[in-house]
């Protein structure tokens, strides 16, 4: 068995270019339901967006890389965790923030909002704890990826969607609603088997390795949703808000992750193999978590 740093996850140019349009499909699905109203209720709740900022952008990737020196796990596997902790949240939040009886407006404001920064501090959070981490940094150099490309990409697959499905819902609101109960489903359905179809191709590489990520995924993806749920309850947020940036935060796009690994780093095996499991754990925990949220009673907030 090879050392997973030397894994590279077979995926071929067309499987790529079919993957990077899947994923703006489905950040315009997105933004079909999003619009200028949701960025002013958020600027309008200024401690809120703080916080919500604060935790996604902030404190879990700084935290992610106390974890990867506390443990130091193998090189490509840490580069991995960094690239999934840059990344904004991901839009089945809202569904899960609905399910939980959280704050779904704060929610859906936080995920544009989000996405928006992302276009810059992905890029910045990813280089710079990449290049503090010594065993990531040599990776780093050997790749030589320039921040300016990987800034491209993402203005590619998560910015022009964006403005482009909020112009929609401006223009035609009732056409958009329709748009959006069509694309999300088909579209988050095509992108998840492309990535199933890349993984069904590389089954042995990830069965055999697998091992390696899933004790690091599971407790990354639990300290995730601790630090937005203490971080929310330490700066005085409601319950229903703190459960709100507790999945905000613990729900990352991992597909953004997987195509920027598979665009600058030829499936890097830990990378790929600790994003992927990403993308299938922090459903079944955002799923658990939600459920446990919905029955569980509590007591209306004071504030």
């Amino acid at each position: 068995m090879q050392h997973i740093d030397d894994v590279s996850i077979n995926f071929d140019a067309n499987g790529l270019w079919l993957l990077n349009i899947a994923l703006g499909i489905v950040m315009f699905g997105v933004a079909l339901g999003i619009s200028i109203e949701d960025f002013k209720r958020l600027f309008k709740q200024p401690k809120l967006l703080f916080v919500g900022v604060l935790s996604q952008f902030v404190v879990l990737p700084f935290f992610t890389y106390l974890f990867v020196l506390w443990i130091s796990p193998k090189p490509s596997i840490a580069l991995g965790m960094i690239m999934v902790a840059a990344c904004p949240g991901g839009n089945i939040s809202n569904f899960m923030t609905y399910l939980a009886k959280g704050n779904t407006a704060l929610s859906v404001s936080l995920t544009a909002f989000g996405t928006l920064l992302a276009i810059v501090l992905t890029p910045l959070n990813f280089q710079l704890y990449g290049n503090l981490y010594e065993p990531t940094a040599n990776i780093l150099k050997e790749i030589e990826i320039k921040p300016f490309d990987l800034i491209k990409v993402v203005v590619l697959i998560l910015g022009i969607p964006l403005i482009l499905g909020m112009l929609v819902k401006q223009k035609n609101e009732k056409f958009a609603h329709k748009l959006s109960r069509l694309l999300k489903p088909i579209s988050i359905l095509v992108f998840a088997a492309i990535v199933v179809i890349a993984f069904a191709k590389n089954i042995t590489v990830f069965n055999e390795y697998v091992h390696q990520v899933f004790s690091v995924g599971v407790f990354h993806n639990l300290i995730a949703v601790a630090i937005g749920f203490l971080l929310a309850k330490l700066l005085g947020l409601s319950f229903q808000n703190q459960k709100t940036i507790a999945i905000e935060t613990g729900i990352q796009n991992s597909g953004l992750g997987l195509l920027l690994i598979f665009t600058f780093f030829d499936g890097l095996g830990g990378m790929a193999i600790i994003a992927a499991f990403w993308g299938i754990w922090h459903i079944i925990s955002g799923l658990l978590l939600g459920f446990y949220w919905s029955y569980k009673p509590y007591k209306l907030p004071v504030s």
